[in-house]
Formats: C-alpha cells, structure tokens, sequence
C-alpha cells in the first residue's frame, strides 16, 4: 500500500482511507481465495474516488502485480459487498492534467474549462466518461487556437481511445459552432 500510494503522490489521508477500506474487506472474508495485490490496488483506487483525486484505473493497476481487468473487477466488488457510494467525476478535474501532458498554452486550458462549463450547463455531460469529454475539449479547444495537438496526443494523454475522443467530440460539436467558442473565449455568453 505504501509503495502504491507514494507512487501515485496520494496524501496521508487517502492512503488511510485505502487501508480502513482494505481491513473492511478483510473482516468481510472478502480476500479468501483471491490475490492479496489486487484487492490492495482496488481499495486504494476507491479511496481516491471518494477523495475525488483524479486517478485513473490504469494508474493504479500499472503499480498493481494485477491486471486492470481483475483490479476493475475486485473494485465494482468492494463497492457492492462494502455497500460503498462513489462520488461522481466532473471532466474538469481531468483538464490540468491531460493539458500539461499535452503541453497546451494556458488560453487552450482555459478554453478547455469553459467548453466544458457550457456543456455541462446544456446537460451534454450526463452520462459520458469525464476523461473522454474532457479529451474532447481540450482537443476542441486546441483545434480553435491552433496548438497543434493530435487526437492521439490527446487520448494518450487522456487514458482513452481515440474512438472515445472522437464520440464526444461529435456531442459538443452538436453544441458549439466555431463562433461560439470565440464567444466563451471572450468571455461572453452565447
């Protein structure tokens, strides 16, 4: 757990949280049978969702002996058996870090998060995966101002498909015009 939680620079807290989460799953005899490293990796993930730090699967199935498939699945076990409510994930909290791996200049990041307060405030954003929508404005973003970003750039650095990228950037292209992203950019409402 401590080599995990250093590795994903997860506060004092959190990793606390992933432990009190890992005893719970061994009094409920929730362990027998399966690997010690993968439930280890699942509660330590469900201790960020719920601390609402943006850590993806993958990140911490990487550090894992376990691949994500049996981290996903010892997760959505925990959840169910422990009786856990996980918070919902807004695509703004990904922005900061999808745009630094992209290097994009702070008007593309800025841009990004007014994309996405629009959209969400047209309701786009229910029911998609944050890190896609957020892929898809920042890529949306990056195509209005030039920066020479590509869609592989992008969702690599989102943790995401290319696919995934291109569906949600349909969905806010249903919703912005060209003009209207020069109009967010100003700081105008549409």
């Amino acid at each position: 757990m401590d080599r995990m939680a250093d590795a994903l620079h997860v506060p004092r807290g959190v990793k606390e949280e992933a432990i009190d989460i890992y005893r719970q799953t061994l009094k409920e005899d929730l362990i027998i049978g399966q690997t010690i490293d993968g439930f280890v990796a699942a509660s330590l993930y469900a201790a960020c969702r719920r601390a609402k730090i943006p850590r993806s699967l993958k990140e911490v199935a990487d550090l894992s002996t376990q691949d994500i498939k049996t981290v996903s699945r010892i997760y959505r076990q925990i959840l169910q058996e422990l009786d856990l409510r996980m918070p919902i994930d807004y695509p703004m909290k990904f922005v900061p870090r999808i745009a630094n791996k992209v290097k994009v200049t702070p008007r593309t990041d800025q841009l990004t998060v007014e994309i996405l307060r629009e959209a969400r405030q047209e309701k786009a954003l229910a029911g998609k995966d944050p890190r896609g929508m957020a892929a898809a404005a920042l890529y949306m973003a990056c195509k209005h101002n030039k920066d020479g970003c590509t869609q592989r750039e992008v969702s690599e650095a989102a943790g995401t498909s290319e696919v995934t990228l291109r569906n949600r950037l349909r969905d806010l292209e249903e919703i912005f015009r060209e003009e209207d992203l020069e109009t967010i950019l100003q700081g105008r409402t549409r």
